[in-house]
């Protein structure tokens, strides 16, 4: 019988290491990893994303999700680079507005409209999925509604005499930074070597001034535009604060991150800053604590008296905030970045107070009579306006950002401000 010069027991062994191989690589073909860039929060907050990151890849096996967390500023100018590279995350934090619809226009989003179940798109306001979607296509989720109010050190005003609940019109806030000055306390700490905490007041002043349609209809170049008398009357009322030296010595060298510790160890009577900085400004302070809930408050920020156009005094402005799907964000990131709105983790960032969930059934977790003040402020405006550093796009909130800096420091006119926004949005 002719013999073949096989090894029968060795072409087994052959042959099964070959199976095992093969089974191998298609089990790590079938891994995948999840990575998710945020800007950087607070500590607690960041333990959050990564516990509903653990969380998730323990249920799915082979899915691994990363968060990684870098500095707000740091955040903003690398991720332009990261969306045209192929270390792109798959999802990324989102403030929405023009940013959003340039990213997506220059192809660094995926269109997610049909990987969403509609029971979950349900959950969520019409307003807050469109603030997510360009040209009708949805393109991430939101997540939390936040809202720049006027933070206040109730022991400060308290001791300078000032009723923090009669501010109700700019030139109320006014006289209160007069009395604030004349009792020898900062009146407003503010980081405006980062800029957008000083864009806060020319925004929020020409939606007063202006009435809350006078930014679409800017964009749309109606009334003149960005030159409209609105935004000069803004420029002109920021700068009769900017006269009285309300800020902290030094405010164009200090940092966002640096006045939200001042303020929380007490150091100014008054923020403008959006209501996420409850738990961050604690973290920054020197004790590590911040002011007790006892001697916090927020206010609305003011309205004017006689604007130029009525309507804007129960407008707001903050962020709908959530999460972008980049080009590159697999099946398993867009399953990963729904549970980011469930029930479940809506609920619980509520009650762990980082924010104010978007989702509708999950509004009853609010405890913190501040968010829940602030929940009822969105709830009741007119009109909810996105940050305008975000909402007009990239170069064109940079130079509202510069512009907000040249009126705090009184190197500009209120005309030559609204000028080079008009300039700007020409431009783009």
């Amino acid at each position: 019988m002719a013999h073949s010069g096989r090894d029968p027991m060795k072409t087994t062994t052959i042959l099964c290491a070959a199976i095992l191989a093969a089974s191998g690589a298609a089990s790590a073909y079938a891994d995948t990893n999840v990575t998710v860039l945020r800007a950087a929060t607070g500590p607690e907050q960041e333990a959050y994303f990564r516990d509903l990151a653990k969380t998730y890849s323990a249920e799915h096996e082979g899915v691994t999700v990363t968060f990684e967390f870098v500095a707000n500023e740091a955040y903003k100018s690398k991720l332009p680079t990261l969306l045209q590279s192929d270390a792109r995350p798959d999802l990324f934090y989102s403030w929405g507005g023009q940013t959003l619809v340039e990213q997506t226009k220059a192809g660094f989003t995926k269109d997610i409209s049909t990987m969403i179940a509609p029971e979950d798109l349900d959950r969520l306001p019409q307003s807050a999925r469109d603030a997510f979607s360009v040209d009708g296509k949805l393109v991430g989720l939101p997540t939390y509604a936040t809202e720049v109010v006027v933070w206040v050190n109730t022991e400060l005003t308290q001791r300078a005499g000032v009723d923090a609940d009669a501010i109700k019109t700019w030139d109320d806030f006014l006289g209160a930074v007069e009395t604030l000055k004349a009792a020898g306390i900062t009146p407003i700490s503010v980081g405006g070597q980062d800029k957008w905490p000083l864009h806060f007041y020319w925004s929020y002043l020409a939606l007063r001034e202006g009435g809350p349609d006078v930014i679409t209809k800017a964009m749309a170049g109606e009334d003149d535009g960005f030159e409209n008398a609105a935004f000069v009357a803004a420029g002109e009322d920021f700068q009769e604060l900017v006269a009285l030296e309300p800020f902290q010595p030094g405010f164009m060298g200090t940092t966002y991150e640096t006045a939200s510790g001042m303020f929380a160890d007490g150091e100014a009577a008054f923020q403008v800053m959006g209501d996420w900085d409850y738990l961050p400004m604690r973290a920054r302070s020197t004790s590590g604590e911040g002011l007790p809930d006892d001697q916090l408050k927020v206010i609305a920020f003011p309205t004017i008296s006689d604007p130029v156009t009525e309507g804007g005094d129960t407008a707001t402005m903050g962020g709908i905030n959530g999460w972008a799907a980049s080009s590159s964000a697999s099946p398993e990131a867009v399953a990963f970045l729904a549970t980011l709105v469930s029930k479940s983790a809506q609920e619980e960032g509520a009650k762990r107070e980082f924010f104010i969930p978007i989702a509708t059934d999950a509004s009853g977790a609010i405890s913190n009579p501040i968010f829940k003040q602030v929940s009822d402020d969105i709830a009741a405006s007119s009109y909810h306006q996105i940050f305008l550093d975000q909402y007009l796009g990239a170069s064109v909130g940079a130079t509202v950002n510069d512009i907000s800096a040249d009126l705090a420091q009184d190197v500009i006119t209120p005309e030559d401000a609204a000028a080079q926004v008009q300039e700007a949005w020409d431009f783009r």
